[in-house]
Protein backbone atom coordinates (compact mmCIF):
# COMPACT_ATOMS: atom_id res chain seq x y z
CA UNK A 1 0.00 0.00 0.00
CA UNK A 2 1.73 3.13 -1.16
CA UNK A 3 1.27 6.68 -0.13
CA UNK A 4 -1.45 7.37 -2.68
CA UNK A 5 -3.38 4.28 -1.69
CA UNK A 6 -4.16 5.47 1.79
CA UNK A 7 -7.89 5.26 2.50
CA UNK A 8 -9.69 8.50 2.14
CA UNK A 9 -12.66 9.47 4.14
CA UNK A 10 -15.55 7.85 2.39
CA UNK A 11 -14.19 6.14 -0.68
CA UNK A 12 -14.57 2.38 -0.37
CA UNK A 13 -12.14 1.56 -3.08
CA UNK A 14 -9.11 3.68 -2.60
CA UNK A 15 -7.27 2.15 0.14
CA UNK A 16 -6.93 -1.30 -1.05
CA UNK A 17 -5.29 -1.53 -4.38
CA UNK A 18 -2.33 -3.80 -4.10
CA UNK A 19 0.88 -2.23 -5.02
CA UNK A 20 -0.75 -1.33 -8.05
CA UNK A 21 -3.67 -2.09 -5.78
CA UNK A 22 -4.78 -0.73 -2.37
CA UNK A 23 -7.84 -0.20 -0.12
CA UNK A 24 -10.28 2.55 0.82
CA UNK A 25 -13.33 4.59 1.82
CA UNK A 26 -12.80 5.39 -1.41
CA UNK A 27 -11.74 7.55 -3.94
CA UNK A 28 -8.60 5.76 -4.74
CA UNK A 29 -10.32 2.80 -6.17
CA UNK A 30 -12.74 4.95 -7.97
CA UNK A 31 -9.98 6.63 -9.80
CA UNK A 32 -8.90 3.42 -11.43
CA UNK A 33 -5.42 3.65 -10.08
CA UNK A 34 -4.58 7.33 -10.41
CA UNK A 35 -1.43 7.62 -8.40
CA UNK A 36 0.77 10.46 -7.38
CA UNK A 37 4.03 11.41 -9.01
CA UNK A 38 6.45 8.53 -9.32
CA UNK A 39 10.11 8.86 -8.46
CA UNK A 40 12.56 6.67 -10.31
CA UNK A 41 15.87 5.85 -8.79
CA UNK A 42 18.84 5.02 -10.97
CA UNK A 43 22.29 4.36 -9.68
CA UNK A 44 23.57 3.40 -13.06
CA UNK A 45 25.40 6.31 -14.61
CA UNK A 46 27.20 4.57 -17.41
CA UNK A 47 26.22 7.33 -19.76
CA UNK A 48 27.75 9.95 -17.46
CA UNK A 49 31.37 10.96 -17.82
CA UNK A 50 33.50 11.28 -14.76
CA UNK A 51 34.86 14.58 -15.97
CA UNK A 52 33.07 17.24 -17.99
CA UNK A 53 34.26 20.77 -18.60
CA UNK A 54 31.51 23.13 -17.52
CA UNK A 55 29.85 25.31 -20.11
CA UNK A 56 30.18 29.00 -19.74
CA UNK A 57 26.91 30.55 -18.51
CA UNK A 58 27.20 33.16 -21.23
CA UNK A 59 27.51 30.60 -23.97
CA UNK A 60 24.22 29.37 -25.48
CA UNK A 61 23.81 25.61 -25.87
CA UNK A 62 23.47 24.20 -29.36
CA UNK A 63 21.13 21.33 -29.97
CA UNK A 64 20.13 19.59 -33.18
CA UNK A 65 16.52 19.32 -34.23
CA UNK A 66 14.95 16.53 -36.27
CA UNK A 67 15.92 18.25 -39.54
CA UNK A 68 19.56 18.37 -38.63
CA UNK A 69 19.63 22.15 -38.27
CA UNK A 70 21.28 23.63 -35.23
CA UNK A 71 19.08 25.57 -32.86
CA UNK A 72 20.12 27.77 -29.99
CA UNK A 73 18.63 27.05 -26.57
CA UNK A 74 18.44 30.11 -24.39
CA UNK A 75 19.98 29.80 -20.95
CA UNK A 76 19.38 33.34 -19.80
CA UNK A 77 16.61 34.87 -17.72
CA UNK A 78 14.03 34.28 -20.44
CA UNK A 79 14.85 30.58 -20.51
CA UNK A 80 14.61 30.30 -16.75
CA UNK A 81 11.26 32.08 -16.72
CA UNK A 82 9.97 29.79 -19.44
CA UNK A 83 11.14 26.72 -17.56
CA UNK A 84 9.60 27.98 -14.31
CA UNK A 85 6.30 28.74 -16.07
CA UNK A 86 6.26 25.26 -17.60
CA UNK A 87 6.80 23.62 -14.22
CA UNK A 88 4.14 25.76 -12.51
CA UNK A 89 1.57 24.92 -15.17
CA UNK A 90 2.48 21.24 -15.52
CA UNK A 91 -0.08 18.48 -15.07
CA UNK A 92 1.33 17.47 -11.68
CA UNK A 93 1.28 21.07 -10.48
CA UNK A 94 -2.35 21.48 -11.53
CA UNK A 95 -3.29 18.32 -9.65
CA UNK A 96 -1.59 19.71 -6.55
CA UNK A 97 -3.44 23.03 -6.84
CA UNK A 98 -6.75 21.24 -7.22
CA UNK A 99 -5.80 18.90 -4.36
CA UNK A 100 -5.34 21.83 -2.00
CA UNK A 101 -8.77 23.12 -2.97
CA UNK A 102 -10.28 19.65 -2.43
CA UNK A 103 -8.67 19.41 1.03
CA UNK A 104 -10.22 22.75 1.99
CA UNK A 105 -13.65 21.70 0.68
CA UNK A 106 -13.54 18.29 2.37
CA UNK A 107 -12.51 19.93 5.64
CA UNK A 108 -15.27 22.54 5.43
CA UNK A 109 -18.01 20.06 4.51
CA UNK A 110 -16.93 17.50 7.12
CA UNK A 111 -16.76 20.08 9.91
CA UNK A 112 -20.00 21.71 8.81
CA UNK A 113 -21.92 18.43 8.71
CA UNK A 114 -20.63 17.30 12.13
CA UNK A 115 -21.36 20.60 13.85
CA UNK A 116 -24.80 20.80 12.26
CA UNK A 117 -25.64 17.41 13.77
CA UNK A 118 -24.21 18.53 17.11
CA UNK A 119 -26.47 21.58 16.96
CA UNK A 120 -29.50 19.27 16.80
CA UNK A 121 -28.80 18.10 20.35
CA UNK A 122 -28.93 21.59 21.89
CA UNK A 123 -31.59 22.22 24.53
CA UNK A 124 -34.02 24.99 23.66
CA UNK A 125 -36.09 27.30 25.82
CA UNK A 126 -39.62 26.18 26.60
CA UNK A 127 -40.71 29.79 26.23
CA UNK A 128 -41.67 30.20 22.58
CA UNK A 129 -40.97 33.95 22.77
CA UNK A 130 -37.40 33.40 23.91
CA UNK A 131 -35.41 30.76 22.14
CA UNK A 132 -31.81 30.61 23.36
CA UNK A 133 -30.37 27.15 22.70
CA UNK A 134 -27.90 25.89 25.27
CA UNK A 135 -25.51 22.97 25.11
CA UNK A 136 -25.51 20.76 28.19
CA UNK A 137 -22.00 19.35 28.70
CA UNK A 138 -21.50 15.71 29.60
CA UNK A 139 -20.08 16.72 33.00
CA UNK A 140 -23.06 18.28 34.84
CA UNK A 141 -21.64 18.29 38.39
CA UNK A 142 -21.57 22.10 38.52
CA UNK A 143 -25.01 22.60 36.98
CA UNK A 144 -28.42 22.82 38.63
CA UNK A 145 -30.19 20.25 36.47
CA UNK A 146 -33.59 20.89 38.09
CA UNK A 147 -33.58 24.55 37.02
CA UNK A 148 -32.12 23.64 33.66
CA UNK A 149 -34.80 21.05 32.89
CA UNK A 150 -37.52 23.46 34.04
CA UNK A 151 -36.41 26.21 31.68
CA UNK A 152 -35.06 24.13 28.81
CA UNK A 153 -36.36 21.08 26.98
CA UNK A 154 -34.84 18.61 24.55
CA UNK A 155 -36.83 19.13 21.37
CA UNK A 156 -34.77 16.77 19.24
CA UNK A 157 -32.91 13.64 20.31
CA UNK A 158 -33.34 11.21 17.44
CA UNK A 159 -29.97 9.86 16.25
CA UNK A 160 -31.47 7.03 14.21
CA UNK A 161 -33.92 9.33 12.43
CA UNK A 162 -31.01 11.68 11.68
CA UNK A 163 -28.97 8.78 10.30
CA UNK A 164 -31.88 7.59 8.17
CA UNK A 165 -32.60 11.09 6.84
CA UNK A 166 -28.96 11.88 6.00
CA UNK A 167 -28.39 8.49 4.32
CA UNK A 168 -31.39 9.03 2.06
CA UNK A 169 -29.45 11.78 0.31
CA UNK A 170 -26.95 9.26 -1.08
CA UNK A 171 -29.66 8.41 -3.64
CA UNK A 172 -28.48 11.52 -5.50
CA UNK A 173 -25.10 9.94 -6.30
CA UNK A 174 -26.07 8.30 -9.57
CA UNK A 175 -28.36 11.12 -10.81
CA UNK A 176 -25.52 13.63 -10.30
CA UNK A 177 -23.05 11.31 -12.01
CA UNK A 178 -25.56 10.75 -14.80
CA UNK A 179 -26.03 14.47 -15.43
CA UNK A 180 -22.30 15.19 -15.33
CA UNK A 181 -21.60 12.34 -17.74
CA UNK A 182 -24.21 13.62 -20.21
CA UNK A 183 -22.79 17.15 -20.03
CA UNK A 184 -19.20 16.05 -20.67
CA UNK A 185 -19.86 13.33 -23.25
CA UNK A 186 -22.70 14.52 -25.43
CA UNK A 187 -22.40 11.60 -27.84
CA UNK A 188 -23.59 9.08 -25.24
CA UNK A 189 -27.24 8.32 -24.70
CA UNK A 190 -28.89 7.81 -21.32
CA UNK A 191 -29.33 4.10 -21.91
CA UNK A 192 -25.63 3.71 -22.77
CA UNK A 193 -24.53 5.22 -19.46
CA UNK A 194 -26.91 3.10 -17.40
CA UNK A 195 -26.11 -0.06 -19.34
CA UNK A 196 -22.38 0.51 -18.90
CA UNK A 197 -22.68 0.77 -15.11
CA UNK A 198 -24.81 -2.36 -14.85
CA UNK A 199 -22.69 -4.34 -17.31
CA UNK A 200 -19.58 -3.79 -15.20
CA UNK A 201 -21.20 -5.59 -12.28
CA UNK A 202 -22.54 -8.35 -14.53
CA UNK A 203 -19.06 -8.94 -15.92
CA UNK A 204 -17.84 -9.60 -12.38
CA UNK A 205 -20.34 -12.44 -11.99
CA UNK A 206 -23.02 -10.66 -9.95
CA UNK A 207 -26.58 -11.84 -10.48
CA UNK A 208 -29.47 -9.53 -9.61
CA UNK A 209 -30.29 -11.39 -6.37
CA UNK A 210 -26.66 -11.66 -5.29
CA UNK A 211 -25.98 -8.02 -6.05
CA UNK A 212 -29.01 -6.74 -4.12
CA UNK A 213 -28.06 -8.97 -1.17
CA UNK A 214 -24.61 -7.43 -1.09
CA UNK A 215 -26.11 -3.94 -1.31
CA UNK A 216 -28.42 -4.69 1.63
CA UNK A 217 -25.53 -5.85 3.80
CA UNK A 218 -23.48 -2.78 2.95
CA UNK A 219 -26.51 -0.59 3.63
CA UNK A 220 -26.84 -2.00 7.16
CA UNK A 221 -23.10 -1.54 7.74
CA UNK A 222 -23.24 2.04 6.43
CA UNK A 223 -26.25 2.95 8.58
CA UNK A 224 -24.78 1.29 11.68
CA UNK A 225 -21.50 3.16 11.29
CA UNK A 226 -23.18 6.54 10.83
CA UNK A 227 -25.60 5.85 13.69
CA UNK A 228 -22.74 5.30 16.14
CA UNK A 229 -21.01 8.44 14.87
CA UNK A 230 -24.14 10.58 15.29
CA UNK A 231 -25.02 9.05 18.67
CA UNK A 232 -21.53 9.78 20.03
CA UNK A 233 -22.09 13.48 19.24
CA UNK A 234 -24.79 13.50 21.93
CA UNK A 235 -22.06 12.74 24.50
CA UNK A 236 -18.81 14.22 23.23
CA UNK A 237 -17.80 17.45 21.55
CA UNK A 238 -17.61 17.41 17.76
CA UNK A 239 -13.80 17.72 17.86
CA UNK A 240 -13.44 14.66 20.10
CA UNK A 241 -15.61 12.57 17.78
CA UNK A 242 -13.80 13.71 14.65
CA UNK A 243 -10.39 12.97 16.16
CA UNK A 244 -11.51 9.49 17.16
CA UNK A 245 -13.02 8.86 13.73
CA UNK A 246 -9.70 9.78 12.11
CA UNK A 247 -8.24 6.58 13.55
CA UNK A 248 -10.09 4.65 10.82
CA UNK A 249 -7.07 5.01 8.50
CA UNK A 250 -4.94 2.92 10.85
CA UNK A 251 -7.69 0.32 11.19
CA UNK A 252 -8.02 0.17 7.41
CA UNK A 253 -4.34 -0.63 7.08
CA UNK A 254 -4.53 -3.29 9.79
CA UNK A 255 -7.52 -4.99 8.14
CA UNK A 256 -6.06 -4.71 4.64
CA UNK A 257 -2.85 -6.32 5.88
CA UNK A 258 -4.79 -9.26 7.35
CA UNK A 259 -7.61 -9.65 4.79
CA UNK A 260 -6.20 -8.22 1.57
CA UNK A 261 -2.60 -9.27 2.27
CA UNK A 262 -1.17 -5.80 1.85
CA UNK A 263 2.54 -5.33 2.30
CA UNK A 264 3.72 -5.25 5.90
CA UNK A 265 5.19 -1.87 6.85
CA UNK A 266 6.59 -1.62 10.36
CA UNK A 267 6.04 2.12 10.74
CA UNK A 268 2.32 1.67 10.08
CA UNK A 269 2.04 -0.90 12.85
CA UNK A 270 3.68 1.69 15.09
CA UNK A 271 1.07 4.19 13.89
CA UNK A 272 -1.72 1.81 14.94
CA UNK A 273 -0.21 1.57 18.44
CA UNK A 274 0.12 5.36 18.70
CA UNK A 275 -3.51 5.85 17.61
CA UNK A 276 -4.69 3.30 20.18
CA UNK A 277 -2.76 5.17 22.88
CA UNK A 278 -4.47 8.41 21.85
CA UNK A 279 -7.88 6.73 22.05
CA UNK A 280 -7.08 5.44 25.55
CA UNK A 281 -6.16 8.94 26.73
CA UNK A 282 -9.41 10.38 25.37
CA UNK A 283 -11.40 7.57 27.01
CA UNK A 284 -10.18 8.55 30.49
CA UNK A 285 -9.80 12.31 29.99
CA UNK A 286 -12.74 13.00 32.36
CA UNK A 287 -12.01 10.21 34.79
CA UNK A 288 -13.93 6.98 35.21
CA UNK A 289 -16.49 7.50 37.98
CA UNK A 290 -19.87 8.84 36.87
CA UNK A 291 -18.69 10.09 33.47
CA UNK A 292 -20.32 8.98 30.21
CA UNK A 293 -17.17 9.95 28.30
CA UNK A 294 -16.02 6.36 28.04
CA UNK A 295 -19.29 5.37 26.34
CA UNK A 296 -18.93 8.21 23.86
CA UNK A 297 -15.35 7.24 23.04
CA UNK A 298 -16.39 3.62 22.51
CA UNK A 299 -19.16 4.72 20.13
CA UNK A 300 -16.90 7.04 18.11
CA UNK A 301 -14.13 4.43 17.90
CA UNK A 302 -16.66 1.79 16.87
CA UNK A 303 -17.80 4.14 14.11
CA UNK A 304 -14.20 4.40 12.90
CA UNK A 305 -13.88 0.60 12.97
CA UNK A 306 -17.18 0.23 11.09
CA UNK A 307 -15.98 2.64 8.42
CA UNK A 308 -12.76 0.65 8.04
CA UNK A 309 -14.66 -2.64 7.76
CA UNK A 310 -16.91 -1.10 5.10
CA UNK A 311 -13.94 0.02 3.01
CA UNK A 312 -12.05 -3.25 3.23
CA UNK A 313 -15.11 -5.38 2.51
CA UNK A 314 -15.99 -3.17 -0.46
CA UNK A 315 -12.56 -3.87 -1.91
CA UNK A 316 -12.82 -7.57 -1.09
CA UNK A 317 -16.35 -8.09 -2.45
CA UNK A 318 -16.66 -5.51 -5.22
CA UNK A 319 -13.02 -5.00 -6.16
CA UNK A 320 -11.89 -2.10 -8.33
CA UNK A 321 -14.95 -0.16 -9.43
CA UNK A 322 -15.53 2.52 -12.02
CA UNK A 323 -17.13 5.86 -11.26
CA UNK A 324 -20.44 4.61 -12.64
CA UNK A 325 -20.35 1.53 -10.42
CA UNK A 326 -19.62 3.56 -7.29
CA UNK A 327 -22.38 6.07 -8.09
CA UNK A 328 -24.90 3.29 -8.73
CA UNK A 329 -23.85 1.43 -5.57
CA UNK A 330 -24.27 4.47 -3.32
CA UNK A 331 -27.64 5.33 -4.85
CA UNK A 332 -28.87 1.79 -4.21
CA UNK A 333 -27.73 2.06 -0.59
CA UNK A 334 -29.79 5.23 -0.22
CA UNK A 335 -32.85 3.63 -1.84
CA UNK A 336 -32.65 0.51 0.34
CA UNK A 337 -32.25 2.68 3.42
CA UNK A 338 -35.33 4.75 2.54
CA UNK A 339 -37.45 1.71 1.69
CA UNK A 340 -36.48 -0.74 4.43
CA UNK A 341 -35.46 1.21 7.54
CA UNK A 342 -38.23 3.78 7.92
CA UNK A 343 -40.30 1.38 10.13
CA UNK A 344 -37.38 1.26 12.59
CA UNK A 345 -37.33 5.04 12.88
CA UNK A 346 -41.10 5.16 13.28
CA UNK A 347 -41.01 2.45 15.96
CA UNK A 348 -38.37 4.30 17.98
CA UNK A 349 -40.47 7.45 17.83
CA UNK A 350 -43.72 5.76 18.87
CA UNK A 351 -42.07 3.92 21.78
CA UNK A 352 -40.56 7.17 23.08
CA UNK A 353 -36.95 5.99 22.67
CA UNK A 354 -36.32 8.97 20.42
CA UNK A 355 -37.60 12.50 21.03
CA UNK A 356 -38.90 14.32 17.99
CA UNK A 357 -41.20 17.37 17.91
CA UNK A 358 -42.13 18.14 14.33
CA UNK A 359 -43.32 21.66 15.12
CA UNK A 360 -39.94 22.54 16.66
CA UNK A 361 -37.69 20.46 14.42
CA UNK A 362 -34.52 22.42 13.48
CA UNK A 363 -34.85 21.86 9.73
CA UNK A 364 -32.03 24.26 8.74
CA UNK A 365 -29.48 22.28 10.76
CA UNK A 366 -30.82 18.93 9.55
CA UNK A 367 -30.81 19.95 5.89
CA UNK A 368 -27.37 21.51 6.25
CA UNK A 369 -26.00 18.30 7.74
CA UNK A 370 -27.50 16.27 4.89
CA UNK A 371 -26.20 18.52 2.10
CA UNK A 372 -22.71 18.87 3.57
CA UNK A 373 -22.46 15.14 4.19
CA UNK A 374 -23.42 14.51 0.56
CA UNK A 375 -20.77 16.99 -0.62
CA UNK A 376 -18.10 15.33 1.53
CA UNK A 377 -19.00 11.91 0.12
CA UNK A 378 -18.99 13.18 -3.46
CA UNK A 379 -15.60 14.80 -3.03
CA UNK A 380 -14.25 11.69 -1.34
CA UNK A 381 -15.32 9.42 -4.19
CA UNK A 382 -14.94 11.46 -7.37
CA UNK A 383 -12.38 14.25 -6.89
CA UNK A 384 -9.60 11.64 -7.13
CA UNK A 385 -10.05 11.96 -10.90
CA UNK A 386 -8.44 15.40 -10.71
CA UNK A 387 -6.01 15.15 -7.82
CA UNK A 388 -4.05 12.75 -5.63
CA UNK A 389 -5.74 10.63 -2.97
CA UNK A 390 -3.46 12.09 -0.33
CA UNK A 391 -5.18 15.48 -0.45
CA UNK A 392 -8.61 13.91 0.05
CA UNK A 393 -7.43 11.94 3.06
CA UNK A 394 -5.83 15.03 4.61
CA UNK A 395 -9.26 16.63 4.85
CA UNK A 396 -10.10 14.15 7.60
CA UNK A 397 -7.31 15.26 9.93
CA UNK A 398 -7.25 18.97 9.05
CA UNK A 399 -10.90 19.09 10.09
CA UNK A 400 -9.90 18.42 13.72
CA UNK A 401 -8.13 21.76 14.45
CA UNK A 402 -10.82 23.67 12.55
CA UNK A 403 -13.52 21.97 14.62
CA UNK A 404 -11.54 22.67 17.81
CA UNK A 405 -11.56 26.39 17.02
CA UNK A 406 -15.34 26.29 16.57
CA UNK A 407 -15.83 24.40 19.83
CA UNK A 408 -13.78 26.99 21.69
CA UNK A 409 -15.75 29.88 20.20
CA UNK A 410 -19.23 28.33 20.36
CA UNK A 411 -19.12 26.21 23.51
CA UNK A 412 -16.11 27.48 25.44
CA UNK A 413 -14.35 24.12 25.19
CA UNK A 414 -10.88 23.64 26.62
CA UNK A 415 -8.29 21.36 25.08
CA UNK A 416 -5.61 20.49 27.58
CA UNK A 417 -4.16 17.63 29.54
CA UNK A 418 -5.09 14.11 28.45
CA UNK A 419 -7.54 15.36 25.81
CA UNK A 420 -4.90 17.41 24.01
CA UNK A 421 -2.30 14.66 24.32
CA UNK A 422 -4.72 12.08 22.92
CA UNK A 423 -5.54 14.23 19.88
CA UNK A 424 -1.87 14.88 19.19
CA UNK A 425 -1.07 11.15 19.33
CA UNK A 426 -3.94 10.35 16.96
CA UNK A 427 -2.69 13.01 14.52
CA UNK A 428 0.86 11.60 14.68
CA UNK A 429 -0.44 8.09 14.04
CA UNK A 430 -2.56 9.38 11.16
CA UNK A 431 0.43 10.88 9.36
CA UNK A 432 2.61 7.83 10.01
CA UNK A 433 0.04 5.60 8.32
CA UNK A 434 0.33 7.74 5.20
CA UNK A 435 4.07 7.12 4.95
CA UNK A 436 4.83 5.28 1.67
CA UNK A 437 6.12 1.72 1.67
CA UNK A 438 9.57 2.84 0.55
CA UNK A 439 9.77 5.85 2.83
CA UNK A 440 13.44 5.22 3.72
CA UNK A 441 14.33 5.74 0.03
CA UNK A 442 12.54 9.09 0.01
CA UNK A 443 14.40 10.24 3.11
CA UNK A 444 17.74 9.05 1.70
CA UNK A 445 17.11 10.89 -1.55
CA UNK A 446 16.05 14.05 0.31
CA UNK A 447 19.23 14.04 2.37
CA UNK A 448 21.30 13.39 -0.77
CA UNK A 449 19.73 16.34 -2.57
CA UNK A 450 20.30 18.60 0.44
CA UNK A 451 23.98 17.62 0.48
CA UNK A 452 24.33 18.28 -3.23
CA UNK A 453 22.66 21.68 -2.94
CA UNK A 454 24.89 22.59 -0.02
CA UNK A 455 28.06 21.69 -1.92
CA UNK A 456 26.85 23.48 -5.05
CA UNK A 457 26.15 26.66 -3.08
CA UNK A 458 29.56 26.57 -1.38
CA UNK A 459 31.48 26.05 -4.61
CA UNK A 460 29.43 28.72 -6.36
CA UNK A 461 30.57 31.22 -3.74
CA UNK A 462 34.19 30.14 -4.27
CA UNK A 463 33.86 30.62 -8.02
CA UNK A 464 32.52 34.13 -7.55
CA UNK A 465 35.52 35.08 -5.40
CA UNK A 466 37.89 33.57 -7.98
CA UNK A 467 40.58 30.98 -7.58
CA UNK A 468 43.71 32.92 -8.75
CA UNK A 469 44.78 31.20 -11.93
CA UNK A 470 43.02 27.95 -11.13
CA UNK A 471 40.46 26.35 -13.42
CA UNK A 472 37.71 24.51 -11.64
CA UNK A 473 36.36 21.09 -12.58
CA UNK A 474 33.44 19.62 -10.64
CA UNK A 475 32.79 15.91 -10.96
CA UNK A 476 29.48 14.73 -9.55
CA UNK A 477 29.44 11.26 -8.10
CA UNK A 478 25.82 10.28 -8.71
CA UNK A 479 26.13 7.17 -6.58
CA UNK A 480 26.87 9.07 -3.37
CA UNK A 481 25.45 12.49 -4.16
CA UNK A 482 28.80 14.19 -3.39
CA UNK A 483 30.73 16.50 -5.70
CA UNK A 484 34.45 16.00 -6.10
CA UNK A 485 36.07 19.33 -6.93
CA UNK A 486 39.48 19.59 -8.60
CA UNK A 487 41.44 22.76 -9.15
CA UNK A 488 43.94 22.69 -12.00
CA UNK A 489 46.75 25.17 -12.30
CA UNK A 490 47.82 26.49 -15.72
CA UNK A 491 50.64 23.90 -15.73
CA UNK A 492 48.04 21.09 -15.48
CA UNK A 493 48.80 20.05 -11.91
CA UNK A 494 45.81 19.01 -9.85
CA UNK A 495 45.45 20.63 -6.48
Amino acid sequence: MNRDDIPTIFNPRSSSRNRTPSVLVTEEGVANGKNGPSFTHSDSVGSQQDSVEPLSPATPQRTSNCTGNATIQSTGIAGKLKSCSASICSKSARKIYFGIWVTVCVTASWVGATHSIKYLYLRRSKDEDYDDPILVPHDTTDLNMTVLQTKYAVSFEAPFFTTWFVTNWTMLFFPLYFVSRLSTKRCESMSDILTESIRDFRDKGFTAVRFMTRCSLFCLLWVGTNYMYILSLNILLATDVMALFATNVSIVYLLSWVILHEQFVGIRIMAVIICDTGVALLAYMDGITGSPTLAGVVLATSAAAGSAVYKVLFKKVIGDATYGQVALFFSLIGMLNAALLWPVSLGLFLTGLETLHWDRLPWPALLSASCLSLVANLLGNFSVALTYDLFITLGLITAVPVSAALDVVLYGAQFEGMKLAGMILIAVGFFLVMFPDNWPDYITRLLRNIIMLTHSARWSRRNRHGSQGMHRRDIIDYRTGYIRSHLRSPSGRVR
